[in-house]
């Protein structure tokens, strides 16, 4: 006795629930279509595309969640392989200075290796010279003191 009271409940709720939906003004919009008609007229291909649509939101569900996923990643992996192109481009740039600041440093001694060279050989072979560059010094030494 129960049991038959149980359902009785049940099919009230189930009623109850199904008049709500059907006075929503969005179903009665919907059910007042050609569609809605012909499927009013046409329970068994309702309830095939009603069944359709439930058992193909699970796929297309998994596959817009992995395509969402893979365009996520997709992103994040360009984001991480342009600041690795820019990382190994900065080293590149680094090194190459750093080899243009030493090739500039060992120019500069080598050319004042050679002029401190090439002087003093001069210095040697032609003392003269020397002597004369050295006096002129000391008279333009003098005559910038004297006018002070």
């Amino acid at each position: 006795m129960q049991s038959s009271s149980k359902v009785q409940q049940l099919y009230r709720r189930w009623t109850v629930l199904l008049n709500s939906l059907q006075e929503d003004p969005k179903v009665a919009q919907v059910m007042n279509s050609r569609i809605g008609q012909y499927l009013s007229s046409h329970p068994f291909v309702a309830l095939s595309l009603t069944l359709f649509s439930a058992m193909a939101a699970v796929p297309f569900g998994l596959f817009f969640t992995f395509a969402l996923v893979t365009v996520v990643m997709a992103a994040v992996g360009f984001v991480f392989f342009e600041a690795f192109l820019l990382f190994v481009g900065g080293l590149t740039l680094l090194c190459v200075l750093s080899g243009i600041g030493v090739f500039a440093v060992l120019v500069a001694v080598i050319i004042n290796v050679l002029y401190m060279t090439s002087s003093r050989l001069m210095s040697c072979y032609n003392p003269k010279q020397t002597e004369r560059s050295l006096s002129q010094e000391d008279s333009d030494g003098e005559t910038s003191a004297g006018t002070q």
